[in-house]
């Protein structure tokens, strides 16, 4: 993806949500900053960097399948972009573990993506 100043941000976003559903971990890297803080969903904490991601999504699909899917997309007050999202979670064999809506939080700085946190909706 070329990245430019006036990129829209659902473009952006839909970039790597994309990515992540093809296990594409180059291609998402390509909008993240190489020093990101990325919400680790699994063992909480956050995750730094390319090198942090990669092999947290790496470790992540080694036990199971998750596929995220945005479904609305909003910038906040404070100028974050919010993605609510619907995440189905599968084991390896292709059983669901788990179907919900989160809402991811993103920060964006010179068309690539700072951070990102996960708050759980209810």
């Amino acid at each position: 993806m070329t990245i430019s100043q006036n990129i829209d941000f659902r473009e952006l976003l839909q970039y790597v949500y994309n990515s992540f559903n093809a296990r594409d971990i180059d291609a998402a890297l390509e909008v993240i900053h190489p020093h990101a803080d990325w919400a680790n969903a699994l063992e909480g904490g956050l995750v730094q960097g390319h090198t942090g991601i990669r092999d947290y999504w790496s470790r992540q699909w080694s036990y199971m399948d998750p596929h995220v899917k945005p479904v609305y997309f909003e910038e906040d007050d404070e100028g974050r972009f919010v993605v609510e999202a619907n995440q189905i979670i599968r084991d390896l064999k292709g059983n669901i573990v788990s179907i919900k809506n989160v809402q991811h939080i993103f920060q964006i700085e010179e068309g690539l993506i700072r951070n990102m946190r996960i708050k759980p909706l209810l």
